[in-house]
């Protein structure tokens, strides 16, 4: 007897046409796809609706938020089964002020962090409970901090070694390749010679390279061929995460990263991207002040802000630059969050807005906010162009991440905004640029969040429904799916999705949690 049967839909198979086909599950994987007679403990009747794999996220940042309230249910009410985790850090390796450091940014979670080691993490992910798959690549913003500390110098061969080491370990321990965020001290710090040897580190294991790029404005063309060269000397797949030109300045520069990277790609390198289905990013405010001033970490930032003759020369840096980010205008930063809750009544206000508030201009706005609330003040830049983004989606090599947390919208969650992509991105894709906007097809938009996303980080079981592959399902309406969230509005669930199957477990069911937490720490192969 079978443990599930799903039958009557229209089943996507993750890169075959539509079939009229049933799909069987028992022992938590798939046992069978077509004219099933088999009884079974439990049948969905999909009937008008669309079955296909569930969705990989392939960069989420949830694993805090999963660790708070495991239902993710802003994400897995889009049909994300599998959370992919490593840009930014945060995980392991983790030395003992940095566990303490974690404590601390996520007080108001009462988070105990009792792991250092990445693999530790997940472990400890799976025991306490998930309703989602996950998995990490080994964050270069881990393993800078924890080896070499906060400075801006070049790693000594010492610790380059200790490094390489560490990503071994973490590869031969399941982890999925090596993570970059360029962008953020004390990444910024570590050179292109440093990430290679990192990434080759990580390539006997069948690991990639992941990265956010060291620019995404007007350097952006630098950035792009500096992660080929490391992909290529390397010798690893690599990925480019949420590809973007940031301002309107740069918006013509996409045509040339597209093309760049289908040259490589046709002369053999493996070299793919993803992006969120929105334009605009969200970051912390405290990424527009320039690098020398993180020098020593975030409280040395927020002890610099505090101290008038730094203060001033930051200032005037900012001033100097006349840019907020990579926008020219403070009107499209948008602060959507602080850790203090004195400044709640300024967010979802732009930085403009906030300055004029207070009698001020919008550099001493943000510097007094990054001050006072000795945070990274979480913001929106509206930076991106629509057809950029809709080029992008067009590209057969480009997949989909939320770059956001899960979440719930109740309780304490609704006294903050957030970047509506948290509750959104995989509901928008099928919903706005399928079945609105037609620049994708169905069958190639779920290709592109299940098939594509498996096979590029070596997740040998999942992203198909075929016999042995584990019992990853979601079952939606495709004349239905839609995502709800907005900036004025974000904390609303998406629509349209009324199963999802997660290792054989219905962790969805007519649209709503069953609460069942069947999820897993996945491994590379």
């Amino acid at each position: 007897m079978l443990d599930l049967l799903i039958r009557g839909g229209t089943v996507f198979r993750g890169d075959s046409p539509a079939e009229q086909v049933d799909v069987g599950i028992a022992d938590g994987r798939i046992v069978a796809v077509g004219g099933i007679d088999d009884e079974a403990a439990e049948v969905i009747d999909a009937d008008g609706q669309v079955v296909c794999p569930g969705f990989i996220n392939v960069l989420s940042h949830a694993y805090f938020t999963i660790l708070e309230d495991p239902r993710s249910l802003s994400e897995l009410l889009q049909g994300v089964t599998t959370q992919i985790f490593g840009e930014g850090g945060a995980l392991g390796p983790l030395s003992e002020p940095m566990q303490r450091n974690l404590e601390h940014v996520h007080a108001e979670r009462s988070l105990a962090v009792t792991w250092s080691r990445l693999s530790e993490f997940l472990a400890h992910l799976e025991r306490t409970g998930t309703a989602q798959n996950v998995a990490s690549f080994v964050s270069h913003g881990t393993l800078r901090p924890y080896v070499v500390g906060y400075d801006d110098r070049p790693a000594t061969s010492a610790e380059l070694d200790q490094m390489s080491a560490l990503v071994a370990e973490e590869m031969a321990d399941g982890a999925l390749g090596v993570a970059t965020a360029l962008i953020y001290p004390p990444e910024t710090y570590g050179s292109t010679e440093e990430l290679i040897a990192l990434s080759r580190a990580a390539a006997p294991y069948g690991g990639g390279y992941i990265s956010h790029m060291r620019d995404e404005g007007s350097r952006l063309l630098e950035a792009v061929e500096e992660l080929i060269r490391i992909g290529q000397e390397a010798d690893v797949p690599a990925e480019i995460y949420h590809l973007k030109a940031s301002g309107q300045d740069n918006w013509h520069l996409m045509d040339q990263v597209l093309d760049r990277v289908e040259q490589v790609r046709a002369a053999g390198q493996q070299v793919k991207a993803n992006v969120y289905p929105y334009t605009a990013s969200s970051t912390g405010l405290t990424s527009i002040i320039p690098d020398r001033f993180h020098v020593g970490g975030t409280q040395a930032l927020f002890d610099r802000l505090a101290d008038p003759a730094a203060r001033a020369e930051i200032a005037a840096d900012l001033r100097a630059r006349r840019r907020f980010g990579d926008t020219g205008s403070s009107d499209r930063v948008l602060v959507l969050g602080f850790r203090n809750p004195e400044f709640a009544h300024l967010q979802g206000k732009t930085l403009t807005q906030i300055a004029e508030e207070r009698g001020t201009d919008p550099v001493d706005a943000a510097l007094d906010l990054i001050r006072d609330d000795r945070s990274r003040v979480t913001v929106a830049f509206l930076s991106m162009s629509e057809d950029n983004l809709r080029e992008q989606i067009r590209r057969d090599w480009v997949g989909f991440g939320s770059d956001g947390s899960s979440m719930a919208p109740e309780g304490a969650v609704l006294r903050k905004p957030t970047h509506p992509r948290s509750y959104g991105t995989f509901a928008r894709v099928l919903g706005h640029y399928v079945r609105e906007e037609q620049v994708l097809s169905l069958a190639e938009a779920i290709r592109r969040l299940t098939v594509l996303p498996a096979t590029t980080l070596g997740l040998s079981d999942r992203g198909r429904l075929a016999p042995g592959y584990a019992g990853d399902v979601v079952v939606f309406d495709p004349q239905r799916v839609a995502d709800l969230a907005t900036f004025d509005d974000p904390h609303q669930l998406a629509v349209g999705v009324s199963e999802v199957v997660v290792n054989g477990q219905v962790a969805v069911r007519g649209g709503e949690s069953t609460g069942v937490l069947a999820g897993r720490a996945l491994r590379k192969g």
